[in-house]
């Protein structure tokens, strides 16, 4: 007789070796700090300078709160385990994190769309920019943004728990989410795991896809503007085009497989999930003078 409400779950974790998981801890601390300071100065430095009001910055700032949030979701999870012999979830947190994860990770594809949606008009319909990007159209984008990551997340937290559990409580991955649980079910997962890629999968592919034509359309464009013009929106764009490489490589690896994990997908999880967060904010200042210029007049004049 086996117990299909299963109340805690045992994550693995990265490793099992004492020695690694301090050197764990001490790197995912790290990461996770710059992540938070990082995605924090670039939230606090548009919201307070008079220069980054524009549509674009606009973005940016829930990019960075997305990421911020999205790290936030696995991070300290996995620093924590890394002291712990027994690294013990309960059932509810474990499916709080899987609607957290894709929540957030979500909230990024879809902010991600609408700054290329915003470099697409500003570059190919100038003249209509100030008009089609108007404060208010740019809010009700967001909102939309809030409510689709809503019910994708939704979707998944009601498929997983959908499953039951009966066997094996221990979950070869660091963090929750639907893939590692199907491995656990005591049931038929082929329908269910079909869900998920439809679902999530698809979601990351066409949204990928529908990026990369954005920004195929737009360098296209690119050809009738002045050499300023054109480089300026070059280092914009690519500082996008980056982005969404780094953040989409992995989710599309992740979500479209079948219903076989590999041990590689816990380190393609990490790039995604704490790497691509600590990452955006290095790419968007380093690419990006006006950004930079900000902060040094901001926090110059702070100190």
């Amino acid at each position: 007789m086996y117990n299909h409400t299963m109340t805690e779950f045992i994550l693995f974790g990265l490793t099992q070796d004492p020695e690694q998981q301090k050197a764990i801890f001490g790197v995912f601390l790290i990461l996770y700090l710059m992540t938070l300071m990082g995605n924090f100065l670039i939230m606090v430095t548009i919201k307070m300078s008079q220069t980054l009001g524009s549509p674009m910055y606009f973005f940016l700032f829930y990019l960075s709160f997305a990421d911020a949030c999205f790290s936030t979701t696995t991070a300290p999870r996995l620093i924590a385990d890394a002291l712990l012999q027994k690294k013990i979830i309960t059932y509810n947190e474990c499916m709080t994190q899987v609607f957290a994860v894709h929540f957030f990770g979500c909230m990024e594809i879809f902010v991600l769309i609408l700054m290329a949606f915003d470099r697409y008009v500003a570059i190919c319909k100038p003249l209509r920019y100030t008009a089609i990007m108007s404060q208010h159209i740019c809010g009700v984008l967001v909102i939309l943004a809030w409510i689709g990551s809503c019910i994708h997340s939704s979707a998944q937290i009601f498929l997983a728990l959908r499953l039951p559990f009966c066997g094996p409580n221990v979950i070869d991955h660091y963090f929750c989410d639907l893939q590692p649980l199907l491995k656990l079910a005591c049931m038929d997962t082929y329908v269910i795991n079909l869900l998920v890629v439809s679902n999530s999968g698809a979601i990351c592919t066409v949204s990928f896809i529908v990026l990369l034509i954005s920004y195929i359309v737009i360098l296209y464009s690119l050809r009738s503007h002045s050499a300023e013009g054109r480089r300026k929106a070059l280092s914009t764009c690519t500082s996008h085009i980056i982005v969404v490489i780094l953040f989409f490589g992995p989710c599309i690896f992740i979500y479209t497989w079948p219903p076989t994990t590999f041990p590689i997908d816990k380190m393609v999880s990490l790039f995604y999930t704490i790497g691509t967060p600590v990452l955006n904010p290095l790419i968007y200042t380093l690419r990006n003078a006006e950004v930079k210029h900000a902060m040094k007049k901001l926090w110059g004049n702070k100190v």
